[in-house]
């Protein structure tokens, strides 16, 4: 089965093995998960330190959550990947992990709302914090209800992160921003100053991201002194 311009199994360990390097998961920690033709999902197993995962330990899943191929069971987190991929149609992969730092601000009760960065408003835009439900319960993948049909990264109150995409490239770049953008503001708060963008910067942002991808799902970022959520 090719998804993209790699089989998708062979790109969902190469994801894998990217979020261990880059220190995303730890142990057992995180999933990952694309969508397959046929109202079919292809997603890690459950108990595997992702730097192990192979190809063949992969599970696939029908859409509504019934085995369909694999000899492992799926991870404990796929109630959520489920949920998204049936709200949102655009959606064709999903990963789930735990940035340090990105994770911190979650702990702390914060979104990445403020308009900061050009890079996160353009190539990600507002991330809400999702309420704490216990992981791998249907709880947790209804907390997301609110959210998941206008936002492409979630941060998890005292959990970790999700991002979503087109693609899986795509679902795994914006956890890798998101992780980037929590370093950067960390580092801005250390050194006491927390410079937020103007609204007529964030809006030429906005519109700059519209033009390049006409059509598509845009959370933006709160324009300052403009609207709320």
């Amino acid at each position: 089965m090719v998804y993209g311009s790699l089989p998708a199994r062979r790109e969902i360990v190469q994801v894998c093995r990217r979020l261990y390097d880059r220190g995303l998961i730890a142990g057992p920690d995180g999933n990952v998960s694309v969508r397959l033709p046929g109202d079919r999902v292809l997603v890690t197993p459950a108990g595997m330190s992702k730097v192990d995962v192979t190809e063949e330990d992969l599970v696939e899943l029908s859409l509504d959550g019934q085995h369909r191929r694999g000899a492992r069971r799926a991870s404990s987190e796929v109630a959520v990947h489920l949920r998204v991929y049936q709200r949102r149609p655009d959606v064709q992969a999903v990963v789930h992990a735990h940035p340090p730092t990105a994770t911190g601000f979650a702990v702390a009760g914060e979104s990445f709302s403020a308009c900061v960065l050009p890079e996160i408003i353009y190539q990600v835009g507002w991330v809400p914090l999702v309420p704490y439900a216990t992981p791998g319960t249907m709880a947790l993948a209804d907390a997301f209800e609110p959210f998941v049909a206008r936002h492409d990264a979630f941060l998890m109150a005292n959990h970790g992160a999700t991002t979503v995409g087109p693609s899986l490239v795509l679902a795994h770049q914006r956890m890798e921003s998101l992780e980037h953008t929590a370093k950067i503001l960390l580092t801005a708060r250390l050194l006491g100053r927390v410079q937020t963008l103007g609204p007529d910067d964030v809006r030429a942002l906005e519109a700059a991201r519209a033009k390049a991808f006409p059509g598509e799902i845009y959370p933006g970022c709160p324009v300052p002194g403009g609207r709320e959520e």
